[in-house]
């Protein structure tokens, strides 16, 4: 086999993340007695999101900060006047408890674990990212699970990659594949540190830049087919 460790990104390539946040976001929003409207809430709270994770992958901010700094831009463009601090531990709350895998993620898991060691690294926070992934129906195929906030370095830093080979004692590098969906930190992330990677991509957006992933998959399901080769 070319591959003996696959590292996979949790959220958006096995994970739902969007349903989660979906379901989460309602959920507290109802908490906070505000009239929910999903097509003009959401839509705001996930370009403040986008943007404040951008700012953290580039520096600008602390995941500690992100976590309540969001919600604090969040009541001030809706001049809605609650407390971000109480707003985002409900928020995290009602994330945490928000588990669902895409439909191919835990039969690919199931096949795969018996040839090859699993481990994933994900740029989240300790307190969602525990309970929707390590304790997840899917989290016995894991041998192990690094979370950005707890190690204190995320992606595209090479050294979160560095930990997660050391959390299961390997160091072939060559033997070693990244599958993820984004091209920032993911992909980025695996040039960084001298690795192959695979990038999910299945709503087929043209790539832009100049990473230019191993692979290229839109289907999780053809991930076996790569192994193959």
């Amino acid at each position: 086999m070319k591959y003996e460790v696959i590292i996979f990104d949790a959220d958006e390539t096995l994970f739902d993340f969007e349903k989660s946040e979906r379901e989460a976001f309602k959920n507290t929003m109802l908490e906070f007695n505000i009239n929910y409207d999903e097509d003009y809430h959401l839509k705001l709270y996930k370009d403040i999101n986008t943007a404040i994770w951008k700012e953290l992958e580039e520096g600008l901010i602390t995941q500690k900060e992100l976590k309540v700094e969001r919600f604090k831009r969040l009541s001030d463009k809706l001049n809605a006047g609650f407390d971000e601090n109480e707003f985002a531990k409900a928020y995290m709350k009602n994330l945490s408890q928000a588990s669902f895998l895409y439909d191919d993620s835990e039969h690919l898991l199931e096949t795969l674990h018996k040839d090859y060691r699993i481990t994933v690294v994900t740029n989240g926070l300790i307190d969602v990212q525990t309970t929707r992934i390590k304790k997840s129906i899917i989290a016995k195929y894991f041998e192990d699970v690094v979370i950005s906030e707890e190690v204190e370095v995320l992606k595209p830093d090479p050294k979160i990659f560095e930990i997660a080979l050391k959390n299961i004692n390997y160091t072939d590098k060559s033997k070693v594949l990244l599958v993820g969906d984004s091209l920032t930190s993911d992909i980025q992330g695996g040039v960084n540190f001298n690795i192959d990677t695979c990038w999910y991509n299945p709503n087929k957006i043209v790539n832009s830049t100049e990473l230019k992933p191993t692979y290229e998959i839109n289907n999780l399901m053809e991930l076996k087919t790569i192994l193959k080769r």
